[in-house]
C-alpha cells in the first residue's frame, strides 16, 4: 500500500485573482496558509491485474478506465498511464465544498501517490502544475491554481500568478513569536451548507468582464503585499482589519458568495471581539473564519452558534508517509 497526505488551505486575502480571465491580462497574487487537516489517498495492487478499483462515496470497479465515473481519478490514472491492476481509496478530515479546497488536495494527493507507484519523483511545482493541467484544462472545471499550489507546497505562502501561465511561489519565513501569535488569533467555524465551488465561480469568471469587478479585483490583489508587511513588521492587530477589507471585496464579485445567514453570523462575531474575517473558499457555505486576539476567544466562541473548528498550520505540503512492501 502506498498512502500519501495532502493538506487543505485557508486563503487570506488575494482570492479569486488566480482565475486564468483575470491573471492572464493582470497578474494575480493570494496569500494563504495550509493547514493540519488533510486528504488521504491510498493505493495498493488490486489482485486482477485488468481491472480497476476506485472507493470513494461510492465503489466503482471497471475494466476500462474510460468507464470509471470519478473524473479526477480516471483523469490522473491516465496522465500516470496506470490502465489496470490498482485500488484507489479516499478519507479527508473535512467535507468536501466547504472552502478548503479539497477537490484540489484530492487531485494532488492522487497524482502523487500514483507517481510513487511508478517510481517516479514528482516535485511540488511538477504535481502542482499537473493537478492545475488536470481540472481547469482537461475537466474544464471553472476553477483558479492557489488550491493546487497550496496543496503541494504547503506551508504560508504568497503564489503569484503571471500571464504566461507560471506561477511564483513566495514563502514567508516570519518570527517565531509572530507565527505562534498568527495561529493563536485566528478562529475557524463550521456553519454547514456544504457547495460546489463552480456554482459560484462561473458567475464570478463571467463577471470578470466587467471593468468595475476587475477593479475590485485588483484591489484585493494589493492587499497581499500590504498584508505581508504587517506579518513582517509583526503588527497584528491590523491583521483582521484586512481580512475584513478583503471579504467586502470579494462580495461585489458575485451574487451568492455570501447570503443573509452568513452577515449575520459575521457581525455577530465583529460584536463579541473579532477585528474581522471572512467565508473561506468561493462563498455561500462552508467555514467561516474570524481574527481574533486570544484573550477575547472564550467569550467570543461562546457567543458563536455554530461549530469552534480548531487546526494549526501544516509546513509541509503534499507528503508520502507510507510506502508498502507490495509496491517494493
Amino acid at each position: 500500500m502506498i498512502i500519501t497526505r495532502t493538506p487543505f488551505r485557508i486563503s487570506f486575502v488575494g482570492g479569486g485573482s488566480d482565475l486564468r480571465e483575470f491573471y492572464s491580462k493582470h497578474q494575480g497574487a493570494v496569500l494563504s496558509t495550509s493547514i493540519d487537516k488533510y486528504m488521504y489517498i491510498s493505493s495498493h495492487k488490486y489482485f486482477e491485474e485488468d481491472k480497476i478499483r476506485a472507493k470513494y462515496s461510492i465503489t466503482e470497479t471497471v475494466d476500462n478506465i474510460d468507464d470509471l465515473k470519478h473524473d479526477i481519478i480516471r483523469e490522473a490514472l491516465k496522465m500516470v498511464n496506470i490502465r489496470g491492476g490498482v485500488e484507489v481509496s479516499s478519507i479527508a478530515d473535512i467535507p468536501a465544498g466547504t472552502g478548503m479546497g479539497s477537490s484540489s488536495a484530492f487531485t494532488v494527493g492522487l497524482l502523487h501517490n500514483l507517481n510513487a507507484i511508478k517510481r517516479e519523483y514528482a516535485s511540488k511545482e511538477m504535481l502542482a502544475n499537473s493537478a492545475c493541467r488536470m481540472e481547469i484544462d482537461v475537466l474544464k472545471e471553472p476553477i483558479g491554481k492557489q488550491d493546487q499550489y497550496a496543496a503541494a507546497y504547503g506551508g504560508l505562502n504568497i503564489f503569484r500568478f503571471n500571464a504566461d501561465e507560471t506561477v511564483t511561489v513566495e514563502p514567508l519565513h516570519l518570527k517565531k513569536e509572530v507565527y505562534k501569535e498568527l495561529q493563536d488569533n485566528l478562529v475557524l467555524f463550521y456553519i454547514g451548507n456544504a457547495r460546489k465551488a463552480s456554482d459560484i465561480l462561473v458567475e464570478q469568471k463571467a463577471n470578470i468582464a466587467y471593468a468595475d469587478k476587475v477593479s475590485v479585483l485588483k484591489d484585493m490583489v494589493s492587499l497581499v503585499d500590504v498584508l505581508k508587511d504587517v506579518l513582517y513588521k509583526g503588527t497584528l492587530d491590523e491583521f483582521g482589519l484586512l481580512l475584513h477589507q478583503n471579504w467586502m471585496l470579494k462580495q461585489r464579485l458575485a451574487s451568492k458568495i455570501s447570503n443573509d445567514y452568513v452577515e449575520d453570523l459575521y457581525q455577530l462575531g465583529i460584536r463579541n471581539g473579532a477585528t474581522g474575517g471572512k467565508l473561506l473558499g468561493a462563498g455561500g457555505g462552508g467555514f467561516i473564519l474570524f481574527y481574533c486576539p486570544k484573550e477575547k476567544q472564550a467569550n467570543f466562541i461562546k457567543a458563536m452558534p455554530v461549530r469552534h473548528f480548531e487546526f494549526k498550520f501544516d509546513q509541509e505540503g503534499t507528503k508520502l508517509i507510507y510506502f508498502g512492501d507490495e509496491w517494493a
